[in-house]
């Protein structure tokens, strides 16, 4: 059975990428093999397929590091044949080919049941953005961050992410501060539930150990520099949240937040994590950490021989919410 996929290789400078015919046995190793009928646009996607950064850890892959689709065989009993299923993370496009294909194989331990009440391109529309929301608002909750705490502020506010923490944060009652460099994006982010805005374009980040303590907890997005301006303005007992790079790697800040203020940093990593956090995360994201505004967040659908065209929209920073991929009927 042939099919199209859109195949990222690896090269002494670069990446070349673009569709290929392939067939099942040139996939990597699983045992469900997947029909896909939707996948995602992420920035890591962009990353990957425009070389901008190493995201493949092998020469060769597929990308698409999230599908869904329908089952079309499998050699786990805990799926067959036309069982709706979703899969992010698991190291697609990193390790194992991903959902930028018309057929998946993947192993049946990242498999999950799509639930009930969503259908298979909502789950998308969430995508790995939204289930990485949703395993930072777990994390938030467990270390015990509440609305009690004051306000909470949302780094990269108009991005996957950060459009879905905004969402789901507000309608679990906490007061959110968006920073986003998009002033233009400010009514978008008012009707996903923000109540104040900060320009990153023009934050005082201060240079001492503590600053002034503003904010009951934070969901930062971008990291480097206002990561460690974050911990430094947290009030305490709160929680910083910290899900992306965008800004760098370095993180400048002392054991002044965490042992002075009680500040703790959450690492969220919704790549590799137990099977029960992950099928956990999904029904609650079809519960109570359902987005409210996924018209808003996700309106957009584009077919698969347009992807190649959306990439630079997500390099320079362009993209607000969410772009969904129709791979499959």
């Amino acid at each position: 059975m042939s099919f199209k996929a859109f195949r990222i290789h690896q090269q002494e400078k670069g990446v070349r990428a673009g569709f290929e015919q392939m067939e099942v046995s040139d996939l990597t190793e699983g045992d469900v093999v997947v029909r896909v009928a939707y996948s995602g646009i992420n920035f890591k996607d962009a990353l990957a397929a425009s070389g901008k950064a190493k995201i493949l850890r092998v020469p060769d892959l597929n990308g698409g590091i999230d599908f869904s689709g329908t089952v079309e065989s499998s050699e786990s009993d805990r799926f067959k044949p036309g069982d709706r299923v979703l899969v992010c993370g698991c190291g697609l496009s990193e390790t194992r080919d991903g959902g930028y294909a018309e057929v998946a194989r993947v192993p049946a331990g990242c498999v999950v049941a799509v639930p009930d009440s969503l259908d298979l391109r909502e789950v998308m529309a969430i995508g790995t953005a939204g289930f990485t929301a949703a395993i930072a608002m777990i994390r938030l909750e467990e270390n015990g961050q509440s609305p009690d705490h004051g306000a909470m502020i949302v780094t990269g506010a108009t991005g996957g992410v950060g459009s879905i923490a905004v969402d789901m944060l507000a309608a679990k009652g906490f007061e959110v501060v968006a920073l986003t460099g998009k002033s233009d994006q400010h009514d978008y982010l008012k009707s996903l539930g923000a109540t104040e805005f900060v320009n990153r374009h023009e934050l005082e980040m201060g240079g001492r150990p503590l600053e002034k303590g503003l904010w009951g907890g934070a969901v930062d997005n971008v990291g480097g520099e206002t990561l460690g301006w974050l911990t430094r303005t947290v009030r305490p007992w709160g929680n910083v949240a910290s899900i992306g790079n965008a800004s760098g790697i370095k993180l400048e800040t002392t054991v002044m937040p965490f042992i002075l203020r009680g500040v703790s940093l959450l690492g969220i990593n919704s790549i590799e994590m137990p099977e029960a956090l992950r099928n956990r995360a999904w029904q609650r994201l079809a519960d109570d950490l359902r987005p409210g505004h996924l018209d808003l967040i996700a309106p957009q659908t584009i077919e698969f021989d347009d992807l190649p065209g959306a990439f630079d929209d997500y390099l320079t920073g362009s993209v607000t919410g969410r772009t969904v991929i129709r791979i499959g009927s």
